[in-house]
């Protein structure tokens, strides 16, 4: 019987349900993001969407995938990192799951699922990723049986202080492709903070200065555009040291902003300096999303790896260095 995995992802506002075959075939890929009307995501509220939503959105998985439940033999969820109440909805419907179709439950990593998910859409082996997201801003490359963090947000995730930029000026959630869109009609550009600390970079102080920009009179495009070129350019930075760092010849961009057009293009042009291949997540894998989870726990589960019920507690901060990768050939 071929591995037909059922992978739940639910750490912040989508809950999303991906299945995807032993060879890598995503079957279907389905989610439901949850919008607040006004402000930001509420934990509890966003959990609720979850519980709500998900057994509509699982059915649809499977109608997608033109498969039955008990044709899936293995559930994967995303166990952290993430927001407690979100994580704990998501996986008290994993282990539901798991335990009345009587299949293995993996545990994922939401980070590692975005690596590895850009890695199967472009056959990358051993890739520096950018891994850019609402709620998280990482330079990762594999190392040492891990993958390790070379560089990061000290304080706020690049998308989070996009959104926190856009929610101020009156735009919706999320708000980085209506940013994306103003910056192309800017004609001018404003200094902002540059915040690059060693290997690490900060986006508070410039999410504090375009707001000042925008209670003076500041075109709005021109502050979008300034926004985009000062961060794009820092995270551009600290990629540019990884791969001078780990010789490697693959870069990856992943996550939520990875839609993004001008940081995909900043950053083709530093694989283009280094000689590195690059690859940009398509947008149906960029966000969160099912798919990512489900292929993550297929090659967990291939490798050894699952869950007992009782050891399937959840885990809000589990870092993307936390996990062994027992997964990997490469020799990092």
């Amino acid at each position: 019987m071929p591995l037909i995995c059922l992978g739940l992802e639910g750490t912040a506002h989508s809950f999303g349900a991906g299945i995807v075959s032993g060879d890598g075939t995503v079957l279907s890929n389905v989610w439901d993001m949850y919008s607040p009307p006004t402000g930001g995501i509420h934990p509890r509220e966003a959990s609720r969407h979850h519980s709500d939503v998900g057994p509509t959105v699982i059915r649809n998985a499977l109608e997608r995938a033109g498969i039955s439940p008990q044709e899936i033999n293995l559930i994967a969820f995303s166990r952290g990192p993430g927001l407690g109440p979100c994580l704990r909805t998501t996986a008290t419907i994993a282990r539901t799951l798991a335990l009345r179709l009587s299949v293995p439950l993996v545990g994922v990593n939401h980070c590692i699922a975005h690596i590895e998910i850009g890695c199967l859409e472009s056959a990358f082996e051993d890739p520096v990723t950018v891994y850019v997201s609402g709620g998280n801003t990482q330079i990762i490359a594999y190392a040492g049986k891990r993958y390790r963090t070379f560089g990061e947000t000290l304080d706020i995730a690049v998308g989070n202080m996009l959104d926190s930029f856009g929610r101020a000026v009156g735009m919706r959630f999320p708000a980085g492709p209506e940013i994306e869109l103003k910056a192309e009609k800017a004609s001018s550009y404003h200094q902002l903070p540059y915040s690059v600390k060693g290997m690490d970079l900060s986006y508070s102080g410039m999410l504090t200065a375009a707001r000042k920009l925008h209670s003076e009179g500041t075109p709005l495009s021109e502050i979008c555009f300034s926004v985009q070129e000062t961060a794009f350019g820092m995270l551009a930075e600290i990629a540019e040291r990884a791969i001078a760092h780990t010789k490697k010849r693959e870069l990856l961009l992943t996550g939520g902003v990875a839609r993004n057009d001008r940081l995909t293009d900043i950053l083709k042009g530093v694989a283009n300096r280094h000689d590195a291949r690059f690859h940009r997540v398509s947008p149906p894998l960029a966000g969160d999303q099912g798919a990512m989870i489900a292929w993550t726990g297929v090659v967990q589960h291939r490798a050894g790896d699952s869950l007992k019920i009782s050891d399937s507690h959840v885990l809000p901060k589990w870092r993307t260095d936390e996990q062994d990768i027992v997964w990997r050939e490469v020799d990092g």
